[in-house]
């Protein structure tokens, strides 16, 4: 139990090392008089998702597909079932039409598209199933024209893009950026390091671990976000960020980690991408049923209870 200890421990040089490196690279940005539109687009976006990419790479790297895989789909179910779920159970969350029609579908799609790739026994006739170099890149692909998109939706948009960024000096800035980035290999090393010693101790897969500690710890800054912004009644803005989130962590994440070491599925991973199909649909589903364009409390409770189902079967 020592190691799962030291495996949670790393996510706070992890968390803390991303936050710094966002605040830093942010301040050098602005001082450089960059427009909050691509400090929003490129640091703040890949520093909030650099958790999970660090983890992923170095679990890819080290071997342990089993983690990279159960990071991302695990934090893709986790985001929408038990995040976005908590956040509705707060304060109902209204939905804005681009998201409705143009970025839960394409979550539905990413999640569709990591179904008919991890299948190559079911396509191919093959003996395993692999999410290979050559997927990783097509992944990639997918991300470059979701981030194409999301530059061109928010140039059209009327609303105002302002984000809050910390001023520092620039030695200070740069020293966070340094840090920041230390502290996020030293975190990832640390949990993907113990968390292979916790599975070997006691005979569970890297499927497990990747899709419970891993990504459970790596979603802990989307969840401080969304219950955040829920008690402040500022709910609508958690499912734009959920849904950004998933995508950057099956294109980008899922992509980068193919690409460095192709993946191979574990038994019952099927399982797993079904539900990361289901927690999309449901999404979907509960936007247009009782009132208005929103999850209220009751399907909020419904997302959350289905997570604590699919979390107590994995486990049992």
């Amino acid at each position: 139990m020592i190691n799962l200890l030291f495996s949670v421990l790393g996510f706070i040089p992890l968390i803390v090392g991303a936050t710094w490196l966002v605040d830093g690279a942010s301040s050098v940005a602005k001082k450089r008089n960059i427009s909050n539109l691509v400090i929003g687009l490129t640091i703040v976006a890949f520093g909030t998702s650099s958790p999970e990419l660090v983890v992923n790479l170095l679990a890819a790297t080290s071997g342990n597909s089993g983690f990279s895989f159960g990071n991302v789909v695990g934090s893709n179910i986790i985001n929408i079932l038990l995040i976005m779920g908590l956040a509705a159970v707060i304060y109902p969350m209204s939905v804005k039409s681009p998201t409705i029609w143009i970025e839960i579908p394409l979550c539905l799609l990413s999640a569709l598209i990591l179904v008919i790739m991890a299948n190559d026994h079911w396509l191919d006739g093959a003996s395993s199933s692999w999410i290979s170099r050559s997927d990783g890149l097509l992944l990639l692909g997918f991300f470059f024209v979701f981030m194409y998109y999301s530059w061109f939706a928010m140039k059209r948009s009327d609303e105002d893009h302002e984000i809050k960024i910390k001023s520092f000096s620039n030695g200070k800035s740069w020293l966070m950026i340094i840090v920041g980035m230390i502290l996020l290999a030293g975190g990832g090393q640390l949990i993907v390091y113990f968390a292979e010693k916790f599975a070997k101790d006691f005979g569970i897969s890297d499927r497990i671990i990747g899709l419970t500690v891993l990504s459970i710890g790596t979603s802990l800054p989307e969840l401080s976000t969304s219950v955040v912004a829920a008690i402040k009644k500022n709910a609508d803005i958690s499912i734009g960020n959920i849904i950004g989130s998933n995508l950057f962590n099956t294109f980008l994440i899922l992509g980068a980690s193919a690409t460095v070491g192709p993946i191979q599925l574990e038994r019952g991973s099927n399982m797993d991408l079904w539900v990361n199909v289901l927690a999309t649909l449901l999404l979907f589903v509960f936007v247009f049923t009782r009132k208005g364009r929103m999850i209220d409390r009751l399907e909020g409770s419904v997302m959350v209870l289905v997570y604590g189902g699919y979390l107590y079967f994995i486990l049992s």
